[in-house]
């Protein structure tokens, strides 16, 4: 064969060179599509079920609902550290921890010997002040009978002019004595009330009644009203606590105070009983904020009062609303997490499982209760919804629950 007709073998025909080159275009861009569309099938089937929280609709509950919770401390409002009022030795102690104290009950003695000498020389001075006041008293009465025989004596022309003179004055200066005396017994009657004062502040006594909770000081020691250096000197006995002044102190976060008011229910529960609610109610709100915690002090009181109760018990309490709408036992609708409604357009929506589906549901939200949110429409006790939903969460969407929880 020649060359020439070796190049003709070779050559293609236009015509089907065409057809073929159509065909195979359209086959090229048919296993594209295909391939497209088999790939995102593929990609739908085998994609998993979204996981999400879930919650059981509840329905409201009988009774005052809890709208914020806070921790705090059991603390007493009278509390006193005792001590002498004058700097001495401690002669006796008669407290211990635990004890029950009586107001005005003896708690201590100090050495009493100066005190008491001190005592019992004023009272000497007083003694000696009335029986010169006596003396006197003696003397004037002598010298007024004088007087009065001299004038009788000088009417009858018997007594000289300066005889009776002479009597006069001895009962002026001895009225004038008299009076001098009686302010000195009072002086000395001043002096025996202060040595008393003195005696007496040698006698520690408790200033209410309540329970002895640390004793500070032993016999022997030196105690002071005031602090001195050195470190030997103490400056408190023993600490009392009234027991019925016992309250619970919070402290609230400052964007949520708005939620408290006075006179507001609260239940406690103490940190050592946990199984033992204790009802109390609000006494004030402190009207200052610590900047550096952003939060607001509220005092609450105790209104059952109990032995267990002791100062600086740790204690959980939960802040009441009396809505009506829920104690009276008739509400519609149900109590889910605030967090599980979505606003959607000018409503609200939830998604409720349906198997391992959702569903799209239109409902009507009322009122914030605390973190639950009630749904007076559109929903029923017992049905499960997606807490948090994934902004990807559409209806007819696979999920897998990763927990249920009931709303509390």
């Amino acid at each position: 064969m020649s060359e020439q007709d070796s190049l003709k073998e070779l050559r293609i025909d236009r015509a089907d060179r065409d057809g073929s080159g159509h065909r195979g275009l359209r086959l090229v861009l048919a296993i594209l599509v295909v391939g497209a569309l088999g790939g995102g099938t593929y990609y739908a089937v085998s994609e998993g079920p979204i996981p999400v929280d879930v919650s059981i609709a509840q329905a409201p509950a009988a009774g005052p609902t809890a709208v914020l919770d806070a921790t705090g401390y059991v603390i007493a409002r009278r509390q006193a550290t005792v001590s002498s009022k004058i700097s001495g030795k401690l002669a006796e102690v008669l407290i211990e921890e635990g004890v029950q104290v009586e107001a005005d009950q003896l708690l201590a003695r100090l050495d009493d010997t100066d005190a008491k000498a001190q005592l019992d020389l004023a009272r000497a001075r007083l003694a000696a002040a009335q029986a010169r006041l006596g003396e006197i008293q003696v003397q004037l009465e002598q010298n007024r009978r004088g007087l009065k025989r001299q004038t009788e004596l000088r009417s009858r022309q018997l007594a000289s002019e300066e005889a009776l003179e002479t009597a006069a004055t001895q009962v002026e200066t001895l009225s004038a004595q008299l009076e001098a005396q009686r302010s000195q017994v009072r002086v000395s009657e001043a002096e025996v009330q202060v040595a008393l004062v003195a005696y007496d502040n040698t006698v520690v006594r408790a200033p209410f009644a309540g329970v002895i909770v640390a004793k500070a000081a032993q016999p022997g020691e030196i105690v002071s009203p005031m602090s001195a250096g050195g470190g030997f000197t103490r400056t408190g006995i023993g600490t009392v606590v009234d027991m019925g002044s016992l309250e619970i102190e919070v402290d609230v976060n400052e964007a949520f105070i708005n939620r408290v008011r006075p006179d507001q229910p609260v239940q406690a529960v103490l940190d050592a009983y946990p199984d033992w609610t204790i009802p109390a109610s609000v006494i004030a709100i402190i009207p200052t904020a610590d900047r550096s915690k952003a939060t607001v002090r509220v005092r609450i009181r105790i209104d059952a009062k109990d032995p267990r109760l002791i100062p600086e018990m740790g204690v959980r309490v939960s802040f009441l609303q009396d809505d009506t709408r829920v104690s009276d036992g008739t509400t519609a609708g149900v109590l889910i997490p605030a967090s599980a409604i979505r606003e959607h357009g000018d409503g609200s929506i939830v998604f409720v499982l349906d198997g391992d589906h959702v569903r799209e549901r239109q409902v009507t939200a009322g009122d914030e209760i605390g973190d639950r949110r009630l749904v007076e429409q559109g929903l029923a006790a017992g049905e499960r919804v997606v807490r948090d939903p994934p902004l990807a969460l559409a209806d007819g969407m696979r999920v897998s629950p990763r927990g249920e929880v009931e709303t509390p």
